[in-house]
């Protein structure tokens, strides 16, 4: 019975603690996937290199997943985790980075940039005349955004939009991540 009960507390503990790294390694990686967006908001950054710099950004944020599953793996779990079990830590991290980021995103479009998108449709239609594209492609790209305004509009389809940006990086960087830092036990250990 004792060793039962010391599967059940440690089973506990382990929760726990997971949670905890989870949540330090997710808030922290919300603002940082942020920075890219931030630069390029701001005019530090051009907008024609915004969506490169605003990858590059998350995948920085993300790169938290890996050296929490190894944390964990190394700290608190005896050297081992399977791949499992790192994915699974990974892709709490990445829900709670892209809800952070999602949340930044909808405050700051809705209070301080609600012109944002205007901007940057109109930026993004004259570098479609300055390269010399057609008056067909123009008009066609103009519908286009012009859906994407009303869409917008919405917060929840906003909302969805955004995490369609940062959620599919979380992903793939988990599944990385948990394929290289899975370490399990040898047979007869």
């Amino acid at each position: 019975m004792p060793k039962l009960a010391n599967f059940a507390a440690t089973k506990h503990i382990n929760t726990n603690l997971v949670k905890k790294i989870v949540l330090r390694y997710g808030l922290l990686a919300g603002p940082i996937s942020m920075i890219g967006f931030a630069l390029t908001a701001t005019h530090i950054v051009d907008s024609k290199y915004g969506m490169l710099v605003g990858y590059a950004s998350m995948i920085v944020a993300f790169s938290l997943i890996y050296v929490a599953i190894v944390n964990y793996r190394d700290n608190y779990n005896g050297g081992t985790i399977t791949f499992g079990k790192a994915f699974l830590i990974g892709l709490y991290i990445a829900l709670i980075a892209s809800t952070v980021y999602v949340v930044i995103w909808l405050i700051s479009y809705y209070f301080f940039m609600p012109d944002y998108l205007d901007k940057y449709i109109a930026n993004y239609l004259a570098e479609l005349k300055a390269d010399g594209a057609s008056a067909e492609k123009i008009k066609a790209e103009t519908a286009e955004m012009a859906g994407y305004i009303e869409m917008y509009k919405n917060p929840f389809l906003n909302a969805l939009i955004t995490y369609t940006e940062i959620l599919p990086v979380g992903l793939i960087v988990s599944l990385i991540s948990a394929a290289i830092a899975r370490k399990q036990t040898k047979l007869g250990n």
